[in-house]
């Protein structure tokens, strides 16, 4: 597709933190997207997977959103258990990922913000289907694998079984968690190491079809997390206090190709696998992110945070005296420019106007950080100045 260049509107504003009364987080005026005054683009290191579930990072270059916004992106290809990393050394300004493995770093002083909910989805329980195991209460005294005790799937694993009332306290646990690495659980599971596996997508996916398992629980569509928004954009602190432009700038490319993701998921896809972003079947793939359902909210986000937080300090993943609401409001941004989310029509009425302008179609280059291996999951994430705001 055909882009646009940009061209300078205003100038860089300062960010400002505040409590801000019914919108309960920080509020970041930016005012502006991210081209600098010469009309170049602002160079922007994102952190991306091969994962269905990052597709709308994969999108915003594909389609042009980060480019509509003035981010020239730069992707820098990194396994789940290295993004922290990378934030804490300086190496990448941006991404998503899931909410529930930063929440214990981010109460150690991780230094991000999160700025939008993306989707619902992508962590299962699966078991086999002679086992006997049909829903979260059948997991008291089993055996749960799991790539790391800190993942996502060991979050929401505890949450689900302390909402039955099954005890997740290291003292006295009535489940035990026993780490594999992702490659090894399907066989952990055939030999009788394990009970179940708690994983994200596809690989969770992948297993059930190929060792024929039962879903115990899907957080796409089982009660108390199909509403809950599992995955979030985030930018780093450090871009946040310098250049709120940009961060309010990627968070609406984020939100723009979230919901293009929701309509044209056949499409989305297929240029995942054309541009070699992910491996897999069509077919498969497709399904798998009809299943996430993007629907994008900047105040969803927020509210996940919240909820993911309180539940964990009230089983002791987090200090007991967190305070949810306190603890959200330290960690997220709202942008006065950045709406709560885009409409369908929104989007395609953009893409439309794009198509009429002759700018030169341009494709961001996967850069990759080398890291050995770690767990992965569905998510596993230079320099000046501002110009035009969003594109509505």
């Amino acid at each position: 597709m055909k882009k646009r260049i940009l061209s300078l509107l205003l100038a860089a504003s300062t960010l400002a933190l505040s409590a801000c009364g019914a919108q309960p987080a920080s509020s970041a005026r930016s005012g502006a997207s991210a081209s600098a005054g010469d009309g170049s683009l602002y160079h922007l290191r994102i952190a991306y997977s091969p994962s269905l579930c990052q597709a709308p990072l994969h999108i915003a270059v594909e389609k042009g959103f980060f480019e509509d916004e003035g981010i020239d992106a730069e992707n820098i290809q990194l396994d789940a258990a290295h993004v922290q990393e990378a934030i804490g050394a300086d190496q990448v300004d941006a991404g998503f990922g899931l909410v529930g493995k930063f929440l214990q770093p981010l109460e150690n002083g991780l230094p991000i913000k999160f700025t939008a909910g993306i989707h619902t989805g992508c962590v299962k329980i699966v078991a086999p289907k002679d086992s006997g195991i049909q829903t979260v209460a059948d997991l008291k005294g089993k055996r749960i694998g799991v790539s790391g005790l800190a993942g996502a799937e060991t979050i929401v694993a505890k949450r689900a079984l302390s909402a039955e009332g099954i005890c997740v306290d290291e003292k006295n646990p009535e489940v035990e968690f026993v780490v594999f690495s992702k490659n090894d659980l399907g066989q952990a599971l055939e030999n009788g190491s394990i009970d179940v596996i708690s994983y994200s997508d596809p690989i969770v996916s992948q297993f059930a079809e190929q060792y024929d398992l039962n879903t115990i629980l899907d957080t796409a569509t089982s009660d108390g997390f199909d509403k809950e928004y599992c995955c979030a954009s985030f930018v780093s602190s450090k871009l946040a206090a310098e250049h709120p432009e940009v961060a309010a700038a990627f968070t609406r490319a984020v939100l723009k190709a979230s919901v293009w993701v929701q309509q044209h998921t056949e499409e989305a896809a297929q240029i995942q696998l054309d541009k070699k972003y992910v491996t897999g079947d069509l077919t498969f793939n497709t399904k798998l992110l009809k299943s996430y359902n993007y629907l994008p909210s900047v105040q969803g986000g927020y509210d996940a945070i919240k909820l993911s937080v309180g539940q964990l300090a009230e089983i002791g993943v987090l200090k007991a005296d967190t305070d949810a609401e306190k603890f959200a409001d330290s960690c997220y941004l709202f942008f006065d420019d950045v709406p709560d989310t885009y409409t369908a029509k929104e989007i395609e009425a953009g893409l439309d106007s794009d198509e009429t302008q002759a700018a030169p179609s341009q494709t961001a280059s996967p850069a990759s950080v080398p890291a050995a291996g770690g767990e992965e999951d569905c998510c596993s994430a230079g320099s000046t100045i501002p110009a035009p705001t969003v594109k509505a």
